[in-house]
């Protein structure tokens, strides 16, 4: 079995004003590696005017040159793009002067007076190596910095449902668009209410950078944190719009959200009888209802949080019956290619899709459908994509929930 070796240095760079010493250094490396191309600079200055780091794989840099004092020279490499190893030259009398540019971030160093053509060849290609190794080393701690930093908004964005009691069971699926992104700014979540009613929300907030993301982990919590302190329902969205208007780091930026809440009826015996939803739109597609066949509970639209000031969210109140099963999406599902050239897929092609999937178990349907979305599209899709799948659940973990009075709306 053969072993993959990486290539070693091909090109130096050497930083020397002594004529000598260049003639010396150059046939040194020529009788041990022949190939090996050499470039020399008189100074720091003329290497950084010329941009000769970039092409270079090893710097052998000489510490007494006119015009740099101490490691100065070697500090001005190392802070300049390009990054090669760097590999500090010194006399007999200084070198303690190259232990402390090893310090400082050399790669190695070597006594001028001591050097033969095997000794400097391999200080050279150690130097090559340890600089690589110190870059993929750098390379892995900044993956797992962002893995790490990924972990947290996923805790803020991605939450396990507090449904524990409640007459309605959960199921999600959440995929950034982002290249190379664990998250992006949608975010879901579903919590019983103190008062027995189940709260559930799918929002947006727009763009795809780490900012939105924290800003969408805060909207999250904060709106679990007034579902969770009682906060009248119709006061939940102006508050969180306050919110973002507070904290968003953009004037301009906004988030979409769909909010629904349900409550279900008991008859005599202590049985659900039916379930009513109450459902607020902030410039979100429609939840989608699957049974009994697939249809958008579509109240008026409001704007998206953050748009104005005043704006309201009118409701709807939609009956669903003893056994339901709800779709809340993001827009990212929606907006890729569709079956139609040129078209999205938009809500009318989910529709379409969710009646080919109706025999599709609900634990898998979310994955389904995103996959379907990208075979549609003709790979992944570009905007981040969340999923709530919310359903009566015929098995809740403790006992049931005293009777409720309905939801009071008026509907437009």
């Amino acid at each position: 079995m053969t072993r993959s070796v990486s290539a070693g240095p091909r090109h130096v760079l050497l930083v020397e004003d002594d004529a000598g010493d260049v003639f010396l250094v150059r046939e040194l490396l020529a009788e041990v590696d022949p190939g090996l191309r050499v470039t020399v600079a008189e100074s720091v200055s003329d290497v950084v005017e010329r941009g000769l780091l970039a092409h270079c794989d090893c710097v052998l840099l000489d510490l007494n040159l006119p015009g740099s004092d101490g490691l100065d020279g070697l500090l001005t490499i190392l802070q300049t793009g390009g990054s090669p190893a760097v590999c500090v030259l010194t006399g007999l009398d200084d070198e303690h002067l190259g232990t402390a540019a090893v310090a400082a971030g050399a790669q190695d160093y070597l006594v001028k007076a001591k050097v033969d053509g095997q000794v400097l060849i391999r200080a050279v290609r150690y130097a090559v190596e340890r600089r690589r190794a110190e870059s993929s080393l750098l390379r892995l701690r900044e993956e797992q910095l962002a893995a790490a930093e990924s972990a947290r908004l996923e805790r803020g964005l991605l939450p396990s449902p507090l449904l524990a009691g409640s007459p309605v069971r959960a199921r999600s699926f959440y995929r950034a668009g982002r290249t190379r992104s664990l998250i992006g700014g949608d975010f879901f979540d579903a919590v019983l209410g103190p008062d027995g009613t189940v709260h559930a929300i799918v929002g947006d907030v727009c763009g795809h950078g780490p900012d939105e993301a924290a800003l969408g982990a805060l909207l999250r919590v904060s709106w679990r944190a007034l579902v969770l302190a009682g906060v009248d329902e119709p006061q939940v969205l102006p508050k969180l719009q306050q919110l973002l208007i507070t904290e968003r780091h953009v004037r301009s930026l906004f988030t979409t959200v769909c909010t629904v809440a349900f409550r279900s009826e008991l008859d005599a015996a202590g049985v659900r009888s039916a379930t009513e939803m109450l459902v607020r739109l902030a410039g979100h597609p429609p939840p989608v209802s699957l049974i009994p066949v697939p249809r958008p509970a579509a109240p008026p639209v409001g704007l998206p949080l953050g748009v104005a000031a005043d704006a309201t969210w009118e409701p709807v109140c939609v009956p669903l019956g003893a056994e339901w099963a709800l779709l809340l999406h993001t827009d990212g599902l929606i907006e890729g290619r569709g079956p139609v050239p040129g078209e999205p897929l938009w809500e009318e092609g989910l529709l379409e899709m969710l009646e080919q999937e109706r025999d599709t178990d609900l634990e898998k349907l979310p994955a389904r459908l995103v996959e379907r979305a990208q075979d549609l599209n003709g790979g992944p899709l570009s905007d981040d994509v969340a999923i709530l799948l919310l359903s009566s659940d015929t098995a809740p973990q403790d006992a049931p929930q005293a009777q409720v009075a309905p939801f009071a709306v008026e509907v437009p």
